[in-house]
């Protein structure tokens, strides 16, 4: 990409849209286009096709995304399903159409099988059955991802897809119900140690591993890909490290400084039993991450207290 590249950041109100939209800022990048969803609806192919044909951007990080935590995914998977499906095959298609030089597509590592060898290499993708409590959410991802390898395949376009861990940091959201594991792990501490509870309850039992990355080096990974990767391969972009949920528990409420007990729900469900990714790929291409864990839940509490909960809703 050049600087004056004419760049799309679809999703650029999301926690990874922005934190793109800050790297592409931070690095220089002049020409960034980004829309609202209502001056933009994703879902909707005309209004998409209408945006390619007029702006006809050169360069497109694909961020724009339905997500959520455990019980929206199960309790919503139509609408994860149809949201991330529309979005994907709208923005790719439109892109590839209107000749753009590349796309990224962002997945997740949920699209790796429920009981995927670890850590997790790019090639064990669809070699057994997915999580079911996100199911509808990976189905989705995958389809976006294979879609850009079609492309390129079929009609020679250059279009990557990244698949990053757990994320987390600004602009994150922290609602009650729909958030993840760690944005909702700070939420429930804080709220507990304002109110004074001797105790916090927590989901399952504590002993599931997840990889977690800050949001920031996400989105230097993405640059740094856009402009040194081309390839059908998927890209696993994480830490390389993991850490058990109780583990994250614990690390949160020492950053918080809550005092009180931790308790488990184990007629919740845990998710997937452990979920890191093999990430030699991309450090072989020359990029490795920088914020540790306790640093990153450190900047991501201080985003919390300074957003004044503006993303709990």
């Amino acid at each position: 990409m050049n600087k004056n590249s004419k760049i799309y950041v679809a999703g650029h109100r999301g926690m990874v849209g922005s934190a793109i939209v800050r790297e592409l800022n931070r690095q220089g990048y002049t020409n960034i286009i980004t829309k609202t969803h209502k001056e933009l609806d994703l879902c909707r192919q005309v209004d998409v096709e209408n945006f390619f044909v007029t702006e006809k951007p050169d360069y497109v990080f694909l961020a724009a995304a339905k997500v959520g935590g455990i019980i929206a995914n199960s309790s919503s998977p139509a609408d994860f399903m149809y949201d991330n499906m529309m979005i994907e095959m709208n923005v790719i298609n439109a892109a590839w159409k209107n000749s753009c030089k590349k796309l990224l597509f962002l997945g997740s590592s949920c699209i790796y099988p429920k009981l995927a060898p670890q850590p997790m290499k790019e090639e064990y993708l669809l070699t057994s059955a997915l999580e079911i409590t996100n199911e509808a959410y990976a189905l989705a991802k995958i389809a976006g991802l294979k879609y850009c390898s079609y492309l390129n395949q079929q009609y020679g376009a250059d279009f990557i897809s990244v698949m990053p861990p757990n994320l987390y940091g600004p602009n994150d959201n922290y609602h009650s119900t729909n958030s993840h594991v760690l944005p909702a792990l700070i939420r429930r501490f804080h709220e507990a140690k304002v109110e004074g509870k001797n105790s916090v309850t927590c989901w399952g039992d504590g002993s599931p591993y997840r990889e977690f990355l800050y949001v920031d080096d996400l989105a230097n990974a993405c640059v740094f890909l856009m402009n040194n990767y081309s390839g059908d391969e998927t890209i696993n972009v994480g830490s390389g490290n993991e850490i058990s949920i109780k583990g994250l528990t614990e690390l949160v409420a020492k950053v918080i400084e809550y005092n009180g007990e931790i308790l488990w729900d184990t007629s919740k469900p845990n998710g997937t039993p452990r979920k890191l990714m093999d990430v030699s790929k991309v450090k072989n291409l020359g990029w490795t991450y920088k914020t540790e864990l306790i640093d990153g839940i450190k900047l991501a509490y201080k985003d919390f207290l300074e957003s004044g909960g503006k993303n709990c809703k």
